[in-house]
């Protein structure tokens, strides 16, 4: 379906750049195959309109020109879409070829190759990468393992609501979600999904890691504004306990949880392998203390101790 329409607004866009004058919707349809299969007039009405909508979106610009006999047409200058020529010096080519190293899995990877060949195409300089005297030791990456990644970032490029099973921290089975996908981003080492959920009608976060099965994409139309910034990365802060307002009391195994030492505001040696620390407490900081499993002990204060053994009973429940 994805490559359909992708094939159809190509067409549709050529036929709008190589025409000299407006062409018509009649003619429109008698020119691109997908509009003679729509059927009705009313199918191909409504696939012309979201088309033309589409391609505005990406940066086409579009006239609708009204003839004197009252006759409306389409066409797209190629004066006002030309872009202008790219000038990049050796500074600038090098960052370019550092951030497309980035992504080196899903479907990103081949785009961001792609888009280096194209660019050195136009005369973007060969720039000597400063990272490749150190044989690739100070390489970024962006890992992306999820199943869920690929069909979510394409639901958000082209706002198609979505359903997926998720299965929170502290459940041991997973629940249906219906989302308006908004953005994706990375923090720490895991990507989560910030959208719209239909069902309980407000704005949520979602972990890629923790959705089972496949995503499915729903017909229709976003049934809620998308906003101008979508805070993912601070959402994510909050429930992990990055914002604190009050102190935890923890034991820890001595030699682990190096990631809970270097957050610790004081820490001391117990015996017996065994050290106590205090560290900021956040809205959060149980589902973080579980992934340390046996190593960590939670003393104080009593609710986050209720809500870590709370969450390790779901895992042990599977």
């Amino acid at each position: 379906m994805a490559i359909a329409k992708a094939e159809r607004l190509m067409n549709l866009a050529l036929c709008l750049l190589g025409t000299r004058r407006p062409l018509s919707k009649r003619e429109l349809r008698g020119s691109i195959e997908a509009y003679l299969e729509a059927g009705n007039d009313d199918s191909f009405n409504r696939m012309f309109e979201r088309d033309k909508d589409d391609l505005r979106e990406l940066g086409l610009v579009i006239e609708t020109v009204e003839s004197l006999d009252g006759d409306v047409g389409y066409l797209a200058r190629r004066d006002s879409n030309r872009l202008p020529p790219i000038t990049l010096d050796a500074e600038e080519a090098a960052a370019l070829g550092l951030a497309a190293k980035v992504w080196q899995q899903a479907r990103l990877a081949g785009a961001a190759s792609g888009a280096l060949q194209k660019l050195r195409a136009a005369g973007m300089p060969e720039a000597q990468d400063a990272y490749e005297a150190h044989h690739g030791a100070l390489e970024p990456r962006i890992p992306v393992h999820e199943a869920a990644f690929e069909p979510l970032m394409l639901a958000c490029r082209d706002r198609r609501p979505v359903v997926f099973d998720y299965r929170k921290a502290n459940s041991a089975s997973p629940e249906q979600r219906q989302v308006e996908p908004w953005t994706l981003e990375c923090w720490r080492g895991h990507w989560y999904l910030a959208g719209w959920d239909r069902d309980r009608g407000a704005e949520r976060v979602f972990r890629l890691s923790r959705i089972t099965g496949r995503v499915r994409s729903r017909t229709g139309a976003f049934g809620a504004p998308v906003p101008d910034v979508v805070t993912v990365r601070e959402t994510v802060e909050s429930w992990a306990g990055e914002t604190a307002t009050r102190s935890a009391l923890i034991r820890l195994r001595t030699g682990c949880g190096y990631p809970l030492r270097a957050r610790a505001v004081s820490s001391r040696e117990l015996g017996d392998g065994w050290d106590e620390l205090e560290i900021p407490y956040g809205h959060g900081l149980d589902a973080w203390l579980v992934e340390f499993g046996p190593d960590v002990l939670v003393l104080e204060p009593a609710d986050l101790r209720a809500d870590v053994l709370e969450r390790l009973r779901a895992v042990a429940r599977g």
